[in-house]
């Protein structure tokens, strides 16, 4: 317990001396995984405490985009609320539109509940273009910040302190709904709701707070997008950014709280970081996520509460071998799959076969990458990722083993202990 607190007191801190240690852009870079941070956790709520799957939670995220967006230019642009509880407005706005669709969705479970949640978004996206008197059609609707409590909110730094107030007050109380005798209904809609509905609950209506609690808070991170960006668009309904949540959150891991916001933390900086790089940036998302799906199913969150468990069994000095043995097959096993899609990437563009086009007899003219050309039809080309895929999966099969190993002697020790004490009280009596 000392240690999870001590570990976010640090977090807390490293989050607060951020706008000191980044520029600008890169501080507008922290802002957005904030807000994806809360959207997640938002919406961990619903799909990993209640174990009802959404498949379109974006539609409570516009939902509070656009009515912040609204208030802040009510009153002739002044505002109906000051810019510091601007979010406030989304929080309303996602609490009525989500109750009045958690009333129908949760008419039905599982699959069916899905599609429903999935028909809604849809429909929502679908009308957001022609209602240009409330979306604005391709335009969108423009607001501006107005100065209040002494702040003028015309910095980047400003508009960060903001966004992580409303972040950690929302998680915090996220947190605190989790430790309510509700909270702990919405776990048993998710374990039986059966019995639920046996013991005399009204499983309806819990469903349809759930599926409200968990709007508000989205729409409160759509509230924060429209106060850093000053617009809203109906690309906030797109599909793309409920699929987005999905993967935010189970790669980060519904079964520990701050998974979920770790997840969508850590795929928004990797979205900023790789998408300058690589046109196939979304394919390594999609990627990772299976990956995360087969061999880590609880999660990067879980990764880590995993390691933790291990090292407490086994100790640090034994498990460090099994940590270095994974951590360098990890690395060999991604660039050597990094190697190879930036190779057909760039083998199957549309750059390159007009490159092709242009060459006497119509060759494989060389790929630039990493410096350096390579010729798409050499064997060496392709033996670089070969080796590195190759090494990588020897060294997991290594790390594996290994911890099967430590596994079976900590099962043995029993044993021999038992021995050893039976030959020693055997040898005393003779």
């Amino acid at each position: 317990m000392k240690t999870s607190l001590s570990l976010l007191a640090a977090g807390v801190a490293l989050l607060l001396a951020l706008p000191f240690l980044l520029s600008q852009g890169l501080l507008n870079a922290a802002i957005q995984m904030l807000i994806a941070a809360l959207f997640a956790s938002a919406y961990n709520l619903l799909c990993g405490q209640a174990g009802m799957l959404s498949f379109g939670h974006a539609a409570y995220f516009g939902v509070g985009a656009f009515g912040t967006v609204h208030a802040m230019n009510a009153l002739g642009g002044a505002g109906l609320l000051p810019t510091p509880l601007m979010p406030l407005a989304g929080a309303v706005c996602g609490l009525a539109i989500g109750g009045i669709a958690g009333w129908f969705a949760t008419q039905r479970s599982g699959t069916y509940f899905a599609m429903i949640t999935l028909a809604i978004a849809e429909l929502i996206h679908s009308l957001a273009p022609h209602l240009k008197g409330l979306f604005g059609g391709e335009a969108g609707v423009s607001t501006m910040r107005m100065p209040a409590w002494g702040f003028g909110f015309g910095t980047t730094t400003e508009v960060y302190y903001l966004t992580l107030g409303w972040v950690l007050l929302s998680l915090a109380l996220l947190y605190l709904y989790t430790r309510t005798p509700l909270g702990r209904l919405t776990c048993g809609l998710r374990e039986n709701s059966h019995r639920l509905r046996f013991l005399g609950y009204n499983v309806h209506g819990l469903g349809v707070l759930v599926f409200a609690v968990s709007a508000m808070f989205s729409g409160i991170a759509g509230g924060l997008q429209v106060v850093s960006n000053e617009s809203a668009n109906y690309v906030v309904f797109d599909p793309a950014l409920s699929a987005a949540v999905v993967l935010n959150t189970y790669i980060g891991g519904v079964q520990v709280f701050l998974g979920p916001a770790l997840g969508a933390a850590l795929m928004t900086f990797f979205g900023y970081a790789v998408s300058d790089l690589t046109r196939s940036w979304l394919l390594y998302q999609g990627i990772l996520f299976v990956l995360v799906m087969m061999f880590m199913p609880a999660g990067l969150a879980g990764l880590v509460g995993t390691t933790a468990r291990l090292r407490q069994r086994f100790g640090l000095a034994r498990l460090l071998p099994v940590v270095a043995l994974s951590v360098g097959a990890a690395l060999l096993l991604s660039f050597g799959g990094a190697f190879a899609i930036e190779m057909l990437q760039r083998a199957f563009s549309q750059d390159y076969r007009s490159l092709a086009n242009l060459q006497p007899g119509g060759g494989w003219p060389p790929i630039q990458f990493l410096g350096r050309a390579w010729l798409p039809l050499s064997f060496a080309t392709w033996a670089v990722p070969i080796a590195l895929l190759a090494v990588g999966g020897l060294l997991a099969r290594f790390a594996r083993q290994r911890l099967r190993t430590l596994a079976q002697r900590e099962a043995d020790a029993p044993l021999a202990a038992q021995a050893a004490s039976l030959t020693e009280r055997t040898g005393g009596a003779s």
